[in-house]
């Protein structure tokens, strides 16, 4: 069967932010001309190095595929990065963009580079395009405040704990999803229960504290939620950090299920408190932020 012409996205998309949305939208828009709206991209988490410097991920592969999908793209092809390292510029253009994809318009940014080493550029990929077939559409930076929007942007100001900021340059609310993990239960003994999700190997984690959150369960209900990102100090000598979320309201058991949580607020710093009374404070305080926030 012959595969459909494409229009192609390129980009390592991490974060699927407001800048990378433009250049996904004039991918979709080409379905009027008949073009199947397309990405290529790479395995985020084979990635361990960008431009010289070792790579702290915004979202997994597959949280990068549900924005991707949701922006429009219908066909995502994602290689990880070894399988692609060593092509030179010409067989990458005639592997991917041309045998595999189909491609007859290219959409990228004008820092886009490809090919072993990054060698080569946007001006190559046009020229190429003359052999193989497609052309190649420069699309501009989107500034905020500014500033041009990047994924490194973006990761400083989460590492910051400025979620709104960040938030908005992402285009939507950050979010952490997985499946529901069994924890120590210390939540339900402090009549706080929570549920937990843990973070990627080399996936960047949002600065240490307390968050604002709502919660989107596999049911399709949508909670309130406190969400601490850290190593829970008070109560824990682990140094892998975790999610955990108490979900306000809400009485039964989630483990084993899928749930995303969004972060809208940065409520304060992770903090070690010198027992479990001053950590019930602390949260039942949070708590009452929280609900007073939801009033508004």
């Amino acid at each position: 069967m012959l595969q459909p012409a494409s229009a192609v996205a390129l980009g390592l998309f991490d974060g699927v932010h407001i800048g990378h949305r433009a250049v996904l939208a004039a991918a979709v828009a080409c379905q009027a001309d008949g073009l199947t709206p397309a990405a290529f991209t790479m395995q985020t988490t084979s990635v361990r190095i960008k431009r010289g410097e070792p790579l702290r991920y915004l979202y997994p592969d597959d949280t990068k595929q549900q924005l991707l999908t949701a922006a429009g793209i219908q066909t995502v092809v994602s290689p990880p990065f070894p399988e692609i390292a060593a092509m030179d510029g010409e067989t990458f253009c005639q592997v991917y963009l041309h045998d595999q994809m189909h491609a007859k318009k290219l959409f990228c940014g004008r820092d886009f580079r490809f090919g072993n080493r990054a060698a080569w550029g946007v001006a190559d990929l046009a020229a190429f395009g003359e052999t193989f077939g497609f052309t190649v559409e420069l699309i501009d930076a989107v500034e905020q405040d500014g500033a041009v929007i990047s994924s490194s942007r973006i990761r400083q100001l989460l590492l910051d704990g400025k979620i709104q900021q960040a938030n908005r340059l992402l285009g939507a609310p950050y979010q952490i999803s997985g499946i529901i993990q069994h924890g120590a239960a210390l939540g339900r003994t402090i009549q706080f229960p929570t549920i937990n999700l843990s973070f990627a190997p080399e996936q960047l984690v949002p600065l240490y504290g307390v968050y604002r959150a709502k919660v989107y369960l596999k049911n399709g209900s949508v909670w309130n939620g406190v969400t601490n990102i850290g190593t829970k100090p008070t109560v824990s000598n682990a140094c892998i950090p975790v999610a955990e979320t108490h979900l306000l309201g809400f009485q039964g058991d989630l483990y084993g299920q899928f749930c995303r949580i969004e972060l809208l607020d940065f409520l304060r710093k992770e903090q070690k408190f010198s027992g479990l009374d001053e950590l019930k404070a602390a949260i039942a305080d949070n708590i009452r932020t929280v609900q007073a926030a939801c009033k508004q």
